[in-house]
């Protein structure tokens, strides 16, 4: 449902380019090679505005576990 494009290491923050719509509460997935993740959203932001959903095509930055790098894909669980 999406890829990382971006990853901050600093605030632990991943950019999502979305292909598919995604809201807080969702379980997801990453994957790279053999590092894989899952985690709950809880919070979304868009240009450092809260956002409760994302849609197909939106960057949305999510606040994760771990570090993931770029080209990281994610699915929903």
């Amino acid at each position: 449902m999406g890829k990382v494009t971006h990853y901050y290491d600093k605030v632990g923050v991943a950019i999502i380019k979305l292909t598919k719509p995604l809201k807080v509460g969702d379980k997801i997935k990453f994957v790279k090679g053999d590092n894989t993740f899952e985690q709950v959203v809880e919070s979304m932001q868009v240009e450092h505005a809260q956002i409760e959903a994302g849609k197909s095509g939106d960057e949305v930055g999510i606040k994760i576990n771990q570090k993931a790098k770029e080209g990281t894909l994610v699915y929903l669980k």
